[in-house]
């Protein structure tokens, strides 16, 4: 949308659009904590899963950088998942001084597990909204994560 020849968007907008963001952001956080209770994990054990899932291997300090952690308590969850058989440390093939944290088959269940329950939650938030709603809330929500992720 940048860059686009269009009127400036009113401030009451804005205030709303705001309002409905950090609620929504409160709920999602509070569902997504109800449905971890039903898995043996933490939410920061389920947001370094998802990073690992995401990036790949990392070093526990790349992996604090990602999740604005202390490396000391980083060291803490990664031994905990490690415990629990999610993720495990291995030595760099390159330097073996460097040591990187790999995702495990059962961290990689576990995500999906939680995952499926998150969509189910939704399906069920949805279920009085048409198709052709859900694409017009998909398609603002792309928009509006676009403009916000390179900032």
């Amino acid at each position: 949308m940048s860059g686009e020849n269009h009127r400036p968007i009113s401030p009451e907008t804005v205030v709303e659009i705001e309002s409905l963001l950090r609620e929504m952001s409160t709920i999602v956080k509070r569902k997504g904590r109800e449905i971890l209770h039903h898995f043996p994990i933490t939410p920061p054990q389920f947001n370094a899963l998802l990073w690992l899932d995401k990036e790949g291997d990392m070093t526990i300090g790349e992996l604090s950088q990602k999740m604005y952690l202390a490396c000391s308590t980083m060291t803490d969850l990664v031994d905990r998942m490690e415990k629990n058989q999610l993720v495990n440390r291995v030595r760099d093939d390159r330097d073996r001084r460097v040591v990187r944290i790999h995702l495990l088959e059962r961290g990689k269940e576990i995500i999906e597990e939680v995952l499926e329950a998150r969509r189910q939650y939704l399906t069920g938030v949805l279920s009085q909204v048409s198709e052709d709603q859900a694409i017009q809330i998909r398609k603002h929500l792309s928009i509006l994560y676009n403009e916000m992720k390179d900032i």
